[in-house]
């Protein structure tokens, strides 16, 4: 394989829109169904979302939250309670309005039985979550009340990219119940911290966490707080959210609880939620033209063993040799988890598995021949670097070396990701600048962190002009001491705008 040969086509420079399809097909991660806007989420795709769903269900269980199922369908009179929200979502819906088929005069199957009511499938569940709440919760008692459940959503989707938008998708959905407004923000925080720590720690994807503008708001939240990455086009990818909903749901849902003081008050909630969108973000944000580069704390399987038998005679040994050195690794704790290792014996070349082992991203990547054994040496190739960089370790260093050497691979990635985003976040003070960045530069991915004080409405005329959102208000910039670029007020603050997925 030469230097110049890549998995991947057409290349990221060149149209990374068609590169991230291609790694999605060369990674062997999705492929879109027959239903317009849906995938299939295939194995070595949905291995990393069980790795995903298992590090963050211990995580949320560790701060009290309990998992429940609910049901996917819901009555449209229970969305029409909360106006804002059902605004919000009523152009993605997808409604059911029959309950059978039958066979037309033509032989073709016709919709007989119309429901009294028509039913969501749900595109988020705080309507049907919020009526077992009000159901659930009698008094103080009963508070802090934390439920997630595990599921798939719809949301009509017109312009679908596998795991970044599609109809239907899996995710996780939080909802809390809280006596006091100060315990539910603190909650809407806590989860926006978690998910972000996730992010960084876990993805490798460095974020920036802070607060939706006004515009940009979940549809009935007081508050929505967020975490934004950078792409490798310079476009932001909205990873998770998290909701202060105050008592705006409480009240449409009727979420009441009796105090320490014997008065009736509605309860003030909070939903979060991430999604398989996260497998996306990690794709755009570290692959390369050779496929896709799993970060080791989320992949599948760390290690993936390669035989290189030459001649006959080598089966047996070499075999055997790859075997011991997956029992001795699959002994090694690391974060949280033992390492999963792969022996690839499949009968193929050892040059076809290696090269299959690229494209899918295995982060280490051990090739064991007649050679390595004589010399007692193991060869690490890092999916990070150049084969020719290849680590030697002595067998019996093998095992005591293997987590730092991971270790290694998680903060390259990190700091190559913080590297490009420092490089391509500029700091505006200026309309002009802004409009040379956003409307001359076209195609140009950036965050460009500007003073804004405005509305809504100012927010949807800048996305019409420009075609760039308010990604967040960043938690850790103080106010502006410059003006708005737009409305020229003072006191603004200091907000991202970026194109964005």
């Amino acid at each position: 394989m030469s230097k110049e040969t890549t998995a991947v086509t057409p290349i990221r420079k060149d149209d990374f829109p068609g590169w991230y399809q291609s790694v999605l097909h060369v990674a062997d991660l999705a492929e879109h169904a027959p239903v317009r806007g849906c995938m299939v989420i295939k194995p070595n795709g949905y291995a990393i979302w069980e790795v995903i769903q298992s590090i963050l269900d211990k995580k949320f269980k560790l701060l009290g939250v309990k998992n429940a199922y609910f049901p996917l369908l819901i009555p449209l009179s229970f969305l029409e309670k909360e106006a804002e929200h059902i605004e919000g979502f009523a152009k993605e819906s997808a409604v059911v309005t029959h309950t059978r088929l039958e066979k037309g005069s033509d032989g073709k199957l016709i919709p007989t039985s119309p429901l009294e009511e028509p039913l969501i499938i749900r595109p988020t569940s705080e309507t049907i979550i919020g009526a077992s709440f009000a159901k659930w919760i009698e008094s103080y008692r009963d508070l802090p009340m934390k439920i997630n459940q595990w599921c798939n959503v719809m949301r009509w989707e017109m312009r679908p990219r596998l795991f970044l938008r599609t109809s239907e998708f899996l995710w996780q959905e939080g909802h809390t119940a809280h006596a006091s407004m100060e315990e539910a923000q603190k909650m809407s925080l806590d989860m926006l911290n978690l998910y972000a720590d996730f992010a960084e720690n876990y993805l490798a994807i460095p974020v920036v966490r802070g607060e939706k503008s006004e515009g940009e708001r979940f549809p009935g939240a007081m508050n929505t707080y967020t975490f934004e990455a950078m792409m490798q086009d310079g476009k932001a990818l909205q990873m998770g959210t998290a909701h202060f909903m105050g008592t705006n749901f409480s009240k449409a849902s009727d979420i009441q609880f009796l105090s320490k003081d014997g008065v009736r008050e509605y309860a003030h909630t909070t939903s979060w939620g991430v999604t398989t969108r996260m497998i996306g973000a990690l794709v755009m944000v570290h692959g390369d033209d050779n496929g896709v580069i799993l970060p080791p704390r989320v992949a599948p399987h760390q290690i993936v063993i390669i035989p290189f038998l030459l001649k006959e005679g080598d089966s047996s040994e070499i075999i055997n040799r790859c075997y011991k050195i997956k029992e001795e690794l699959e002994s090694v704790e690391y974060f949280g988890r033992n390492l999963s290792v792969v022996v690839d014996d499949r009968d193929l070349r050892a040059g076809e598995k290696s090269w299959d082992a690229i494209k899918k991203g295995y982060p280490i990547r051990i090739e064991i021949g007649s050679r390595e054994i004589k010399e007692g040496r193991v060869p690490l190739f890092l999916r990070t670097k150049e084969k020719k960089e290849a680590l030697s370790i002595p067998k019996e260093e093998l095992v005591s070396k293997i987590s730092s050497v991971l270790d290694q691979i998680h903060s390259d990635l990190y700091a190559k990701a913080l590297s490009y985003r420092e490089e391509n976040t500029v700091l505006v003070s200026e309309r002009e600048e802004f409009e040379a960045i956003f409307r001359k530069e076209v195609g140009v991915g950036r965050f460009v962190v500007a003073p804004f004080k405005g509305d809504k409405s100012l927010e949807a005329k800048i996305q019409k002009d420009f075609g760039v959102t308010i990604r967040c208000i960043p938690h850790n910039l103080p106010p502006s001491c410059h003006s708005c670029l737009f409305t020229k007020q003072s006191n603004a603050s200091q907000v991202i705008f970026a194109k964005s997925y």
